[in-house]
C-alpha cells in the first residue's frame, strides 16, 4: 500500500497507544470501583487518573495530528457505511476528551486533586463540592460505557471488513509496512 493508502506512522503509533491507553484504565476504572478503602485501592485510582490526564494529552495531540494530516480516502462502502464510520469517529473523538476531563472534574470536586505521576499537580477543574461530585460521577461511568461501547463497534466493525469484506481496511492501521 503506498501513502495514500495508509495512515501516517505518528497516526498509527497514536491510534494503538491510545487504544492500550484506554482499555487499560477501563479495566482499572472497574476493578477499583469495588474495592475496599485501602492503599491499593488508592494507587490505583491515581494511576486511573495519570492515565485519563495522559490520554486526554494525546488525544489532543492526536486530534492536532489528524487535522493536519489528511487521512486515506474511504473506502468503496454504502453511503450509510460511511456515515455510520464517521458518526463513530466523532463520537470517539469527543468521548476521548469528555470522559477525562469529567473524571477530573469529579476529583476535583471530591477534593482529590491530581498529581500527574506524582511529580506536576494540576489545577482543580470544579471548586471542592461534595454534592457536585455526586453530580459528575454517574457521569464519567455513563460516558466510559458509551466509549466502550463505541470501541466495540469500532473493533466488530474493523474485524468485518477483514474477514468478510477483505477490502484491507484493517491494514491502512496496522503497525509496520
Amino acid at each position: 500500500m503506498n501513502s495514500t493508502e495508509r495512515y501516517t506512522g505518528v497516526a498509527i503509533a497514536l491510534h494503538w497507544l491510545l487504544a492500550l491507553m484506554i482499555v487499560g484504565a477501563f479495566g482499572v476504572g472497574l476493578y477499583m470501583a469495588d474495592l475496599p478503602n485501602s492503599l491499593a485501592k488508592l494507587k490505583l485510582y491515581n494511576w486511573h487518573k495519570w492515565a485519563g490526564v495522559t490520554i486526554l494529552a494525546l488525544s489532543a495531540l492526536r486530534l492536532v495530528w489528524r487535522l493536519t494530516h489528511r487521512p486515506p480516502a474511504d473506502l468503496p462502502a454504502p453511503r450509510w457505511q460511511q456515515l455510520a464510520a464517521h458518526a463513530t469517529h466523532h463520537a470517539l473523538y469527543a468521548l476521548f476528551f469528555l470522559v477525562p476531563l469529567v473524571g477530573w472534574a469529579y476529583s476535583s470536586a471530591k477534593g482529590f486533586p491530581i498529581v500527574w505521576f506524582g511529580v506536576l499537580p494540576l489545577p482543580d477543574f470544579v471548586p471542592k463540592d461534595e454534592a457536585l461530585a455526586e453530580l459528575i460521577k454517574p457521569w464519567h461511568e455513563s460516558l466510559a460505557w458509551l466509549m466502550a461501547l463505541l470501541v466495540v463497534l469500532h473493533v466488530a466493525a474493523a474485524i468485518k471488513h477483514h474477514v468478510i469484506d477483505r477490502d484491507g481496511l484493517l491494514n491502512r492501521m496496522r503497525p509496520g509496512r
